[in-house]
């Protein structure tokens, strides 16, 4: 049965703005440390743990809050990560010290790997077969949008209100949302019967192993016992977790999921590409605000040619996979990604011109769009209806490893050739790192090419079915 266009326009608005509140968390605390910090004092351990807090919450249970959403239903589960979200936003804004705040931003991650997973579930559920590829790209385009702009709306917030605005803009937002999913969003429920309680345990503690050490690696050493096990336990934990699934009758997490190219080869890409999209943009904004003095906002306004091109360049983008396939476009979008981070590698300086760096951010602008716009889309359309909410769970859950990977790898590169003393330090460090940010991103670009190409590349005709030809396409 089709599903009203209204109610269409409904799942959209619900799920794009709980994933713009969610997605701009990532970056945009990071402008306001400075103010946090003189207003609720705190070591530079605890300030960091006010952004790590979030992710660890975020990427360890972002599995889990699939496995909830398929077992208790995906709209209910939406609408109380919303509310967690919302709520914790509310605690983090009230919080009277640091330890409060570090507290509320753990329960902000937790309501977001409620959420977060099940946003692309619920659409595709409603969307039409014909405008899938288009809505789940504008979606794609959103999340993009909203981690870029981060910085440019946490410097505005900071210089204009205050850090607690950063916190309190979520709570409307959530008041707005919450009834409105209650009211418009389709229910839908995953095949299986029950919660596989023995594998969302596994996957959480691993997970909460990988992340807690590459979180510490910086900061404790990578050769520092507890980081290697931390590092060792979460793989030992994961590797547990894989043998229970291809046990149990029913998993959490279908294995099976992997052995189809395009699902494993667009979760290595995401993987790659957030860890150096988010690595070289936290080293960006330190350096516009750093070396070269500029405000939180000035610094925000000047990522704008990098962070508004998604804005313009998004509908097309989405047409243009339509006419030469998604796997193309995603493979372009990394390369131009790379290929702008790398010009950024060479021109930077303590004393560079700003307008020599516009081109290149735009280049990695048209970059992010090429590569959000049909990920979603190709991913979603490669597994089969029932498997939708762990497929979503899945690439999401890397994405943010991913994050979290690029920002502790790239600031050990950056701590190992230079520093925070001097603009000269600061660059010296800033530039091998940017090119290890390129490094993985050509990588990525390299597993998306070396995926089969399919006749109905990121489209279906069926809803309830993955694309013809894909499922049997198999290692």
């Amino acid at each position: 049965m089709s599903v009203p266009q209204r109610n269409v326009l409904w799942t959209f608005f619900c799920c794009g703005l709980g994933v713009a509140m969610v997605s701009l968390d990532n970056l945009v605390v990071i402008t306001a440390l400075p103010s946090i910090r003189g207003d609720l004092g705190g070591s530079i351990q605890q300030l960091e743990w006010t952004v790590n807090a979030y992710t660890l919450t975020y990427a360890v249970l972002m599995l889990t809050g699939a496995a909830l959403g398929d077992r208790f239903g995906r709209r209910r589960m939406f609408g109380a990560g919303l509310g967690v979200f919302a709520g914790a936003s509310a605690a983090a804004a009230l919080a009277p010290g640091i330890g409060a705040l570090i507290a509320a931003r753990a329960v902000q991650g937790l309501g977001a790997a409620l959420l977060m997973p099940l946003n692309l579930t619920i659409l595709t559920e409603v969307a039409p077969p014909r405008r899938r590829g288009a809505l789940l790209g504008a979606m794609s385009a959103v999340e993009g949008v909203a981690i870029a702009m981060g910085p440019l709306l946490g410097g505005a917030v900071v210089e204009h209100l205050s850090w607690q605005w950063i916190f309190w803009i979520n709570v409307p937002i959530g008041a707005v949302v919450l009834p409105v999913a209650r009211w418009k969003l389709t229910e839908s429920h995953g095949p299986s019967p029950r919660l596989d309680l023995v594998g969302t345990a596994l996957a959480s503690a691993g997970l909460f192993g990988i992340v807690f050490g590459i979180i510490n690696g910086h900061a404790d050493h990578w050769t520092s016992a507890r980081v290697l096990l931390s590092l060792a336990g979460g793989a030992v934990v994961l590797t547990g977790f894989v043998v229970w699934e291809l046990r149990t009758a029913f998993p959490m997490f279908p294995m099976k999921l992997f052995r189809h190219r395009t699902f494993s080869a667009m979760n290595a890409a995401g993987l790659l590409m957030f860890a150096g999209m988010f690595g070289s943009v936290f080293l960006l904004t330190q350096f516009l605000q750093g070396p070269r003095g500029y405000s939180p906002l000035e610094a925000g306004l000047r990522i704008l040619p990098w962070t508004a091109v998604p804005v313009f360049v998004a509908p097309w983008a989405g047409l243009l996979s339509d006419r030469v396939g998604s796997r193309t476009i995603v493979a372009l979008g990394l390369a131009f990604q790379a290929a702008g981070l790398g010009w950024i590698a060479v021109l930077v300086s303590p004393d560079v011109p700003y307008p020599s760096l516009v081109p290149a951010m735009v280049l990695c602008g048209l970059g992010m769009t090429f590569y959000f716009s049909p990920t979603a889309n190709m991913v979603m359309t490669a597994v089969g209806a029932g498997e939708r909410g762990m497929a979503s769970g899945a690439i999401n859950a890397l994405r943010e490893l991913g994050g979290v990977l690029g920002i502790a790898v790239l600031a050990s590169v950056f701590s190992a050739h230079g520093g925070l003393s001097t603009p000269d330090t600061f660059t010296d460090g800033m530039v091998p790192a940017v090119w290890t940010g390129v490094a993985l991103i050509a990588c990525g670009a390299l597993a998306v090419l070396l995926t089969p190409r399919r006749p109905h590349d990121g489209r279906s005709a069926d809803p309830e079915a993955p694309v013809p030809g894909c499922v049997g396409d198999l290692v």
